[in-house]
């Protein structure tokens, strides 16, 4: 299974945590008791969810919605993505970062698998919230669009 994407997903308590919140993880490689390696393939999209502390508190807080590339395609680096992503949504800070979580909470309550939302809707969000401004929530309605002209392209 060449040209996937990979991801290293890191856990030391209380120190670091690097994990996926959504995707659909075609390969996982057990590194040692600490990393993994989750591999998604081209075209997929998937969260990446970085949180840093140190002895004061949080240092570091942020999220990363991207699609994975397929080989030779053009890509964003970004930090423990190999070889990286067409990035859809790139926010840091804890307050923003908490609103794409609840966003992403408000549409799993939908029924609907984030791995398959509108990419679009990832860019809007990124945009909004980069500046403040509360996004569209992402709809039935939207989603039903969405699945409807991606039918359509192909």
């Amino acid at each position: 299974m060449s040209g996937l994407t990979e991801v290293e997903v890191l856990w030391l308590e209380k120190r670091i945590e690097n994990r996926i919140r959504f995707g659909r993880v075609v390969r996982e490689r057990k590194l040692d008791c600490h990393r993994r390696v989750l591999s998604f393939a081209p075209g997929s999209i998937f969260s990446f969810v970085r949180w840093t502390s140190n002895d004061f508190g949080t240092i570091i807080s942020r999220i990363d919605i991207l699609r994975a590339v397929a080989p030779g395609e053009r890509c964003s680096t970004v930090p423990y993505v190999r070889p990286g992503g067409e990035i859809l949504l790139r926010l840091s800070g804890w307050p923003k970062v908490e609103r794409v979580l609840q966003m992403t909470d408000a549409i799993e309550a939908l029924g609907i698998d984030l791995a398959d939302v509108a990419p679009d809707h990832w860019h809007h969000v990124h945009n909004h919230l980069s500046v403040n401004e509360n996004p569209r929530p992402y709809t039935r309605a939207r989603h039903q669009a969405w699945l409807h002209r991606k039918r359509v392209m192909r």
